[in-house]
């Protein structure tokens, strides 16, 4: 990826494997922003810090989330989660389920839908 290219937003749930990806995208060149969306009460916060040209919402079930982590949190604050991220997943041009998906399964479909997205 040739540096100057779209800014890359990944947002999602804890555990979703953002910072994985985000690691992944910037060792290939690409400008990526790890929005901690999930942790903020302002809607459109990922908009207002990130301006991202490409939002990538990785998603992850409460129980997918609560093994990776080894955590014991609750479902409800899981779902708090879900709700605070409502408005980057309806605004996101990629989602991704990442439960039963490896790290480079996740890559691999977020950079075949970055290469369909160019190709336009």
């Amino acid at each position: 990826m040739i540096s100057g290219g779209p800014l890359l937003g990944v947002v999602g749930p804890c555990a979703a494997g953002k910072s994985t990806l985000v690691e992944q995208l910037r060792s290939r060149g690409y400008r990526v922003k790890h929005i901690a969306q999930e942790h903020s009460y302002v809607k459109d916060m990922w908009f207002q810090i990130a301006r991202p040209d490409i939002l990538i919402y990785l998603d992850v079930s409460y129980e997918i989330s609560c093994e990776r982590t080894r955590s014991t949190w609750s479902r409800k604050i899981f779902n708090y989660q879900i709700e605070r991220l409502a408005h980057a997943r309806q605004n996101a041009d990629f989602y991704i389920q990442t439960d039963g998906k490896s790290p480079s399964e996740v890559l691999y479909l977020v950079m075949e839908s970055l290469e369909s997205l160019q190709a336009k």
